[in-house]
């Protein structure tokens, strides 16, 4: 499973993407549990307001089913002015 990152969870995971292993992705089954799975290997992003989920160029519910072969991006919180 392949997510793609941006803004501060970029800045956090060190990289533009995230590969997971086959054996990773396997217990992530929706939207909500891969948020938790981020939190629980990346500390720094339980700092964060907010965190979006896209599955394939929309934005996904935490009960929104996820597979291996979707696209997947985390939306960090959006501040401007």
């Amino acid at each position: 499973m392949t997510i793609l990152l941006f803004g501060i969870t970029k800045d956090i995971v060190g990289q533009p993407t995230l590969s997971l292993s086959h054996s990773e992705a396997q217990g992530l089954h929706t939207a909500g549990e891969l948020k938790e799975f981020l939190k629980d290997n990346y500390p720094d992003m339980k700092k964060l307001s907010s965190l979006a989920v896209a599955v394939n160029s929309e934005y996904a519910q935490d009960e929104h089913a996820i597979k291996e072969e979707d696209e997947i991006a985390i939306i960090p919180p959006v501040s401007g002015g």
